[in-house]
């Protein structure tokens, strides 16, 4: 069980989707610093002057922070949008290599055998 494991731990897929993962969450942290620092801002702005982390609606004791929700929907646009991207250009790379035409190959050995046997036939003829 130990070295199936191992062997499941250690293959490439594994450790490229571990990476994925690593620099998908540095990423996150980019669009978020982006979003929160630069378009909020001006969307607010635009607005006129509202500020989107305070948004919030109380309702008895508890403080509902709608703007907040606002942020994390435009993060994850952005990021699906990314994604979107990146897929896209993935999917166009492997189109074009299955596109790409294959070197002709030779004629198959039932070819050669009957060219064979046709020239043998050709020489004892004559």
């Amino acid at each position: 069980m130990i070295k199936e494991f191992k062997e499941f731990a250690f293959k490439g897929n594994v450790l490229d989707l571990a990476v994925a993962v690593i620099i998908g969450a540095a990423f996150g942290k980019i669009v978020t610093a982006v979003v929160d620092n630069l378009l909020m801002p001006i969307i607010g702005v635009i607005m006129g002057g509202v500020d989107f982390s305070g948004l919030a609606i109380t309702v008895g004791e508890a403080k509902i922070g709608y703007g907040m929700v606002i942020q994390s929907i435009i993060d994850f646009l952005i990021v699906a949008f990314c994604i979107f991207l990146v897929v896209k250009a993935a999917n166009k790379m492997m189109k074009k290599q299955e596109e790409e035409p294959e070197e002709p190959a030779g004629p198959s050995q039932e070819e050669l055998l009957t060219e064979i046997r046709d020239l043998l036939k050709e020489q004892k003829g004559a």
